[in-house]
């Protein structure tokens, strides 16, 4: 059976936050968090995961302002998505993120997790709140938004 891993990613200035769907594309599970160092260096690791995962498309979270708008935050996402794509040659959509790291917060303060655990792991888990959303949607055949659901094939 051929694998159909999607990689999920929460792109920040600091750090990214990494999760991966199981070979069925149904679960998003957090995998890690790379800390950022320089973009080489930070493109070496995703690649290395991508081969590792055999991963068939990325999944970017899209920090859009809550009155739909796009920040400086978004802009640097989608930069980030433009180099990644070109690195990598697999297809990645950009998927609306909004209030995912503050779901991933609440969901390792219910789980019993301490401040210094929860600052560790927050971006992963975000990133699998992201990835879950998008797994979520395709699931039920719906795309929550055309322009969000939309890869980047330019």
């Amino acid at each position: 059976m051929e694998s159909k891993r999607i990689i999920g990613l929460d792109v920040g200035s600091h750090t990214i936050g990494v999760a991966v769907s199981d070979p069925l594309g149904w679960t998003a599970t957090g995998l890690k968090v790379i800390r950022r160092k320089r973009l080489e260096d930070d493109l070496k690791q995703l690649l290395e995961l991508f081969d590792y995962y055999q991963v068939k498309k990325i999944i970017i979270g899209l920090p859009k302002n809550m009155n739909n708008t796009l920040g400086p935050q978004a802009q640097y996402s989608l930069d980030f998505a433009e180099i990644l794509k070109e690195q990598s040659g697999l297809p990645i959509i950009m998927w609306d993120e909004r209030l995912s790291t503050k779901s991933a917060e609440r969901a390792l303060i219910e789980g019993g997790a301490r401040r210094k655990k929860r600052r560790q792991i927050i971006d992963k888990i975000a990133a699998a709140v992201i990835l879950q959303s998008y797994l979520d949607a395709q699931q039920v055949g719906n795309s929550l938004n055309d322009q969000e659901d939309e890869a980047l094939n330019s």
